[in-house]
């Protein structure tokens, strides 16, 4: 794969030059910050309630807050740390065939195929840098404020939001090998996602879906165990492995 790494470098550069990357980095730290600050907040937020909740007839008992508050907000903000990661690479493919900026390169010999590897390589050490800048910030602050030991499986959680980032990102350089914009990547991969939340209604099969990789407020509670989730684990990677490779060939054939 001729141009690999100088194709790769260029890649980072329009990261940086597009500020796609810094995006994507803040976006990761002020989750991460908000995820343990909203939970610290929580009972101050009804204390100032209170009285307005007395007049309505509520009563509100004194409330604990626990490292597990801050990592089920950890949970519900992951989805849009991953949505917000696939609308900034949505067009990186697209953008480049329509614009016909790969021409002069792929004459002087650059393959398609490092085209596409390259850019999914950046796109996945962009996805890699934001989850766990935001795992670790999170994890930092609810350990200082709280007890991290009092949650369960926090690092397989984060690993589970991972893997199933990953295969998106693979979704994300399928479609865009017969896609003409990045609006028709994001619907593809938004048909995928909700393909598989169809399937994870049917309990027969619900432990191969990719999504039971996300389920990390079970995963806390330790209602579910890494060990109930080695088949998702295994579909998901095979999943990731082929759109990656099917985009290859469809890419070859495209017209430029």
């Amino acid at each position: 794969m001729k141009g690999f790494s100088a194709f790769l470098k260029k890649e980072f550069r329009e990261l940086i030059r597009t500020k796609r990357l810094l995006i994507l980095l803040c976006t990761a730290l002020i989750f991460g910050i908000m995820n343990p600050a909203i939970a610290k907040l929580t009972p101050m937020l009804y204390e100032m309630m209170s009285d307005e909740l007395a007049a309505q007839g509520m009563t509100i008992r004194e409330i604990t807050v626990t490292a597990a508050d801050a990592w089920a907000q950890f949970h519900k903000n992951m989805p849009l740390l991953l949505i917000v990661t696939l609308i900034l690479n949505s067009g990186i493919y697209t953008a480049e065939y329509s614009g016909g900026t790969l021409i002069p390169l792929l004459t002087k010999g650059l393959s398609r195929s490092a085209v596409v590897l390259s850019k999914y390589m950046a796109m996945l050490l962009t996805w890699s840098a934001g989850l766990w800048l935001c795992w670790g910030v999170t994890y930092f602050y609810s350990g200082y404020y709280w007890d991290n030991s009092a949650v369960h499986s926090l690092l397989f959680s984060g690993v589970g939001w991972w893997l199933f980032g990953i295969m998106l990102l693979s979704c994300n350089a399928f479609f865009s090998a017969f896609a003409n914009s990045g609006a028709q990547v994001i619907l593809g991969t938004g048909a995928v996602y909700f393909i598989m939340m169809l399937l994870q209604m049917i309990g027969k099969i619900k432990q191969y879906v990719p999504l039971r990789l996300t389920e990390s407020t079970a995963l806390y509670q330790n209602s579910l165990k890494p060990s109930d989730c080695i088949c998702a684990v295994s579909v998901t990677a095979v999943l990731s492995v082929l759109f990656l490779l099917t985009a290859l060939p469809l890419t070859r054939r495209r017209q430029i």
